[in-house]
């Protein structure tokens, strides 16, 4: 399924709905999508109520993440872990922090 962001963040790009397994066949890149001291700061938060959720509750979350060829996909899961570079989703499947644009 595809969707069409209307979050500024996002410039009005094509977001595809994958499953967490798929997650595996991309690449990411090194770059960080967030150009705004305030919303990296937000990401963390949501990122760290996502890991409470998904560990006491199993409560999934949606992602919103881009990949090395700037194609935006979002995945509705739960955060098993999150570390400094990476979240950690269930079947040791891990997304680059810095690739993530929006978690709710």
């Amino acid at each position: 399924m595809i969707r069409y962001s209307k979050k500024p963040n996002l410039h009005m790009k094509t977001i595809e709905i994958i499953q967490k397994e798929q997650i595996r066949d991309l690449k990411f890149c090194k770059k960080e999508v967030l150009s705004d001291e305030m919303a990296i700061r937000r990401r963390n938060f949501d990122l760290m109520r996502a890991q409470a959720l998904g560990n006491l509750l199993k409560s999934k979350v949606n992602i919103t993440f881009e990949t090395a060829d700037e194609k935006a996909y979002q995945v509705n899961t739960t955060v098993w872990a999150v570390g400094t570079e990476f979240i950690c989703l269930k079947s040791d499947i891990h997304i680059p922090i810095n690739s993530i644009r929006e978690v709710d």
